[in-house]
């Protein structure tokens, strides 16, 4: 499966399951910015979606930035698949 078939999956099931407001990363004016960044109940998150053949592939960039989210009171994460986020988000944030 591709990254952004991930994407899609996670975006989808964040919007029914969770009500959250979803932005897809596309282009950002700055790097490393996390693929997914959505609010949930009032608090934001960021998601960093890799395939799970390539789930250490995380880079220095993207581990500051969802390291920022997380120093700023939000809450990141890097994800493959959707169970992995609806665990997250039960645990972390709802």
């Amino acid at each position: 499966m591709t990254e952004a078939a991930i994407q899609k999956k996670i975006i989808n099931m964040l919007e029914k399951e969770y009500g959250a407001y979803v932005v897809k990363v596309i282009v950002a004016s700055k790097s490393g910015v996390p693929d997914i960044l959505c609010s949930i109940d009032g608090t934001f998150v960021g998601i960093e979606v890799k395939r799970p053949e390539s789930k250490s592939n995380v880079s220095k960039l993207q581990e500051y930035n969802l390291s920022k989210i997380e120093e700023s009171l939000g809450k990141s994460m890097v994800a493959w698949n959707t169970d992995m986020v609806r665990d997250f988000i039960e645990s972390e944030v709802l």
